[in-house]
């Protein structure tokens, strides 16, 4: 068993409740537990090893509740154009440490933010979907996912563009990062970025997962579609921050 302090145990069940409340109440929230988990793992290329494992875990209780809700012609249209950014993505992290890529991540969020609020001022806040929007934002979030765990804000953005009722925005965002996240899995074993002693970890807090999945379940159920698009975007913003801040090497 991994040797940690009282704090970091803690800590990590608080990452795991957050990823299961993230999973089927707030989208977004899960970006603000990757510099958490930073704390628990100390190792930023373990790090997030450890935490793949435990939102797999919330994307099966997010699927099962949002089964019947999905967009499948957006999951379709952005599919391969995510896998080009996985490929694309696994390659620059032999090349480039994540503490020089994660940034630009947040660069591109943040221009993706100031574009959304900008046409939703200019009244032009809903978008059909475009190839070419699909294919950008398809590529910077498979990126962004196998570099950082930070796909959410992206694809986030991207729905709510669309303007998507609220059970639809999480069936489709439960169905996408259930696949995505699966995909991720044998490409950071081979990486070394999960390992017997982040299972370990992983293990004990699997209780901590499911109390925050059914906890999400159940404050999704009482926030009104407005206040869930603000909740949306103001946690995309505050990724950014995460995203933004400066990071060890490993």
């Amino acid at each position: 068993m991994p040797d940690l302090l009282t704090w970091q145990w803690l800590l990590l069940l608080f990452c795991a409740f957050m990823a299961g409340v993230a999973k089927t109440g707030v989208p977004g929230l899960g970006i603000l537990v990757v510099p958490l988990m930073l704390q628990v793992v100390i190792d930023p290329k373990t790090s997030p090893g450890a935490l793949l494992p435990l939102l797999c875990l919330a994307d099966c209780f997010a699927v099962v509740a949002y089964r019947r809700s999905a967009r499948w012609a957006e999951i379709l249209r952005l599919s391969p154009w995510v896998a080009l950014g996985v490929g694309v993505g696994a390659g620059a992290l032999v090349l480039v440490s994540d503490r020089w890529l994660t940034p630009v991540i947040g660069i591109i969020v943040l221009t993706m933010i100031a574009l959304h609020v900008w046409r939703r001022w200019r009244g032009t806040g809903e978008v059909r979907a475009r190839p070419l929007l699909a294919g950008v934002l398809g590529v910077v979030a498979g990126f962004a996912t196998t570099v950082a765990n930070a796909a959410g804000p992206v694809f986030n953005l991207y729905l709510l563009s669309m303007a998507l009722p609220k059970t639809e925005f999480m069936g489709t965002g439960a169905w996408f990062f259930f696949i995505i996240n699966l995909a991720k899995v044998p490409i950071f074993l081979l990486q070394g970025r999960i390992t017997g002693a982040t299972l370990l970890l992983d293990l004990v807090a699997v209780p901590a997962v499911i109390v925050g999945a059914l906890c999400g379940r159940w404050l999704f159920a009482r926030v009104p579609q407005r206040v869930f698009e603000i909740a949306v975007l103001v946690l995309a913003t505050a990724s950014t921050v995460v995203l933004l801040m400066p990071r060890r090497e490993g």
